[in-house]
């Protein structure tokens, strides 16, 4: 059976599952990570509660089977099993590696403080922080050991493509395929992603430890 780190490391090479509107399901990649990945045409429930019971609550969450995996219904039914949180339902995205290495003006911080910082040392593992004038990017190993990226810029600095800049950056800092949880209301953030070259692959729906 493949695992979900199986299953993204296709996806960041673009060969997916077939999209035949199945569900798979794999076990947590570890303690803090369960939830739900939906890839086109096909969905992944990463978790470790019982098969046969998740198949029967994608079934009680009463719509169609794609989007079953998704529906409120059946997260919530996940949380109440689980006694996890959930907070949104993110766009997930994927940035090949680039050459160069880090551009000059990022200074790595020694010891950050950085809120931004802060809130990704609560979900991953090995975050490193980069500053540059006005905004911090922040590298580490979330669900299920992928690089998964975050960066904040200043307000009194938005709007001159700073948050483009940063997002690049950190496919230079990486020597592997580098991920991104995108809020779709957070429209700013989706077209810096993207205009820095990143691919939507899916879907992402994380449960955390309650």
């Amino acid at each position: 059976m493949d695992t979900l780190r199986d299953l993204l490391d296709a996806a960041a090479h673009g060969v997916f599952p077939p999209p035949d509107g199945a569900t798979t399901i794999v076990p947590a990649p570890s303690h803090r990570d369960a939830g739900v990945l939906a890839l086109t045409g096909h969905s992944v429930v990463f978790t470790d509660e019982d098969p046969r019971w998740v198949r029967s609550a994608l079934r009680a969450a009463g719509c169609d089977p794609l989007a079953a995996p998704l529906s409120p219904r059946f997260l919530t039914a996940l949380m109440d099993r689980t006694g996890r949180a959930h907070d949104t339902v993110d766009a997930l995205l994927v940035g090949t590696p680039l050459p160069g290495g880090a551009p000059p003006d990022l200074v790595e911080l020694a010891d950050p403080v950085h809120p931004r910082v802060a809130y990704a040392r609560g979900r991953r593992d090995e975050v490193r922080a980069w500053a540059a004038d006005g905004g911090v990017v922040v590298l580490g190993r979330g669900v299920a050991g992928r690089l998964e990226v975050s960066v904040e810029v200043a307000d009194g600095v938005r709007r001159r493509g700073l948050g483009r800049l940063l997002v690049t950056a950190a496919r230079h800092l990486a020597a592997e395929p580098v991920w991104a949880q995108v809020s779709p209301g957070n429209a700013r953030s989706v077209r810096a992603f993207l205009a820095a070259g990143y691919r939507p692959v899916g879907a992402e729906a994380l449960l955390l430890p309650g």
